[in-house]
């Protein structure tokens, strides 16, 4: 399995303090997606970052490239048109207790 890693590039700054209930809605989606993939085993870590830009990260492992780009689009933020996905490969290199 290779690693990828994907980023969740959201609509606008702040995001994060501005969502509408429709957007909360589709980030609440998001959440179950990602906590149903780290039970799976595929998820290896995910999260935001803070402050003026909202970028999310998604760590995890597909087959190929076809899979992975898969895996992005399945994403509820992704999918709704909502945020903007951008995939790449990935090697945790550096990694804590590995």
């Amino acid at each position: 399995m290779a690693e990828w890693v994907y980023f969740i590039h959201a609509p606008r700054e702040h995001f994060a303090e501005t969502m509408t209930d429709d957007e909360r809605e589709v980030w609440g989606r998001h959440v179950e997606l990602l906590t149903r993939r780290l039970e799976e085993g595929s998820l290896i870590l995910a999260g935001p970052s803070y402050g003026k830009i909202n970028t999310g990260i998604c760590v995890f492992e597909a087959d190929d490239e076809d899979a992975a780009r898969a895996y992005m689009e399945e994403d509820p933020t992704i999918s709704s048109g909502i945020a903007r996905g951008e995939l790449r490969p990935f090697r945790a290199a550096f990694l804590r207790g590995r």
